[in-house]
């Protein structure tokens, strides 16, 4: 396989992983390109003991915390997109982005991240699997376990 055809393949699901952590569009558009650069220059490495896509999410994930220690700055809720498409961004969307991003930025890891991924960056559950390099069904679990969670603070504020 080519690196054209890899970069087909996956660079939406970079940068849908990417844009889950950074909720900025163009960051991610930026770390994507350069997750891809780096892909290039060290594919010789690259040793086939994990899927392509998880070595990908390795790198995209470093490139961000590379990027973060040189820019470090308040994350900027406005820019946050919903995701309408999946049943968990139709539950969502009747509350505010800011109000649904604080309570989820109040939950533990790795509730938090896979809450990300799945609501914001519209991941599936294997995909979310892989990039966190656990298993489909400990997303699934771990997501049900964070919105049961949300759910819970969400009754709490509506006492």
């Amino acid at each position: 396989m080519t690196m054209e055809q890899i970069y087909k393949e996956h660079s939406m699901t970079i940068y849908k992983y990417l844009l889950s952590l950074t909720h900025d569009e163009h960051l991610s558009e930026e770390l994507t390109q350069e997750t891809f650069y780096q892909a290039v220059r060290c594919i010789d490495k690259f040793d086939r003991s994990c899927k392509i896509v998880t070595w990908l999410c390795a790198i995209a994930k470093n490139q961000l915390l590379s990027y973060n220690r040189k820019h470090p700055k308040v994350e900027e809720l406005e820019s946050t997109n919903i995701s309408t498409g999946s049943v968990e961004g139709q539950v969502l969307s009747d509350m505010s982005k800011v109000e649904i991003l604080k309570k989820i930025h109040l939950l533990d890891d790795p509730f938090k991240e896979v809450m990300y991924l799945r609501v914001y960056g519209d991941l599936s559950f294997k995909e979310i699997g892989e990039v966190l390099s656990k298993s489909e069904n400990w997303a699934r679990v771990t997501f049900y376990r964070g919105k049961e969670k949300l759910k819970r603070e969400m009754m709490k504020d509506e006492e």
